[in-house]
């Protein structure tokens, strides 16, 4: 289901907005950050618009991004990398569309402040 009228990835994913991909498939797409903090900032994205709740709960759909992730992070970034994914304001999501990222090509520090 694309919901490009309200939602920047669905407008990614249906090519009305920019991006550059690394991957795309039925499922899922992988798309460059445009914040561009850290050498490698990646996006996983389903193609299909879902909350960050629906995602974790989909086993299968999460399964196959995090595997893909995983792979790439392994690839790009051989000395280390993480996966991460926010829930809510106080989790710093800043897109309703759910979403993984994959963070890494330098030291990451600690967690939290």
């Amino acid at each position: 289901m694309i919901n490009s009228q309200s939602c920047i990835f669905c407008e990614i994913i249906a090519d009305i907005s920019p991006a550059k991909f690394h991957y795309r498939s039925e499922d899922f797409v992988v798309f460059e950050n445009n914040l561009n903090w850290l050498p490698t900032q990646l996006l996983i994205v389903p193609t299909n618009h879902l909350t960050q709740y629906e995602l974790w709960n989909s086993g299968v759909l999460l399964s196959k991004m995090g595997k893909y992730a995983n792979d790439l992070g392994e690839k790009l970034c051989p000395n280390g990398y993480r996966i991460l994914s926010n829930f809510g304001d106080d989790g710093m999501q800043s897109q309703p569309h759910a979403h993984l990222h994959l963070l890494g090509g330098k030291r990451l520090g600690m967690y939290i402040d």
